[in-house]
């Protein structure tokens, strides 16, 4: 019997869109070799790894080119999975211990709700090499914790972005989001994410970046509660609340494929 794996569409709640993650439930911890190796083959922009661990589920992320931090698609599809399966009621928490401490879901309604840690957010100099890698100029510019940002005058700028994918990866070893505020009266603002450099030219659905997103605009906007909408070739939708230190990101999710690798 080979090792489980399922497929995730999350930030969405139609197939083939939003963000798919592949989520492998293990045993027992595996090797990290094995894990990267997985990753590869999945080639989505993240593969998670759960086994069970104190009360919870130790939860590991991995690119196609390496181990991340903190990744929220993967988590929403993890979530997901261990509700669909049976694996926990749907009443109960997911609890999951990460790189990045303590995190947790739960269900409400047809959401997957995930408790993250907000991102900080300084604002510096932009470098010189930014408007020839994005192919627009931004209007403002910062470092988070864990990417770089940039902000647009327009939704129609972000949208007809075509980066220079060689020029983006001396931006940063991680990612950059590319941000403006919403044309739409249903969303407060939207969003893209580049990350060649762990090879995903364009993610379609970062949850992780809206740990800073949602700081940044709520400040703007005078909101604690938003709607975002990533505006990447597949899209998908993520729900805001700021509390404090944390950022509680909620999103919709689809099984869309069942499957088990053969080999270990």
């Amino acid at each position: 019997m080979g090792q489980k794996i399922t497929q995730i569409d999350a930030f969405t709640d139609t197939a083939f869109g939003g963000n798919p993650a592949a989520v492998c439930l293990l045993p027992r911890p595996a090797d990290e070799g094995w894990m990267q190796a997985v990753a590869r083959e999945m080639n989505l922009s993240e593969t998670a790894f759960l086994h069970a661990e104190n009360g919870g589920y130790r939860l590991r992320w991995f690119t196609p080119g390496g181990e991340v931090d903190l990744c929220g698609h993967a988590t929403v599809a993890s979530a997901h999975f261990l509700w669909e399966d049976g694996y926990l009621d749907r009443s109960e928490e997911a609890v999951f211990h990460t790189r990045s401490g303590r995190l947790s879901a739960r269900q409400d309604a047809e959401w997957i709700v995930v408790d993250f840690p907000a991102d900080p957010i300084t604002p510096a100099e932009a470098p010189p090499e930014l408007d020839g890698a994005l192919g627009a100029p931004a209007v403002y510019y910062a470092q988070t914790g864990l990417y770089v940002l940039a902000e647009l005058e327009s939704e129609a700028s972000l949208r007809s972005l075509e980066p220079n994918y060689e020029r983006v990866r001396a931006l940063h070893p991680l990612g950059i989001i590319v941000t403006a505020r919403s044309a739409e009266p249903e969303f407060d603002f939207v969003s893209r994410f580049f990350a060649p450099n762990v090879g995903i030219n364009e993610d379609p659905v970062t949850g992780s970046a809206h740990c800073s997103l949602g700081p940044l605009w709520g400040e703007r906007l005078g909101k604690s509660e938003m709607v975002a909408y990533q505006a990447s070739p597949r899209g998908g939708v993520v729900r805001i609340e700021l509390a404090g230190e944390r950022v509680i990101l909620s999103g919709q999710a689809v099984t869309v494929m069942r499957g088990q690798l053969l080999t270990d």
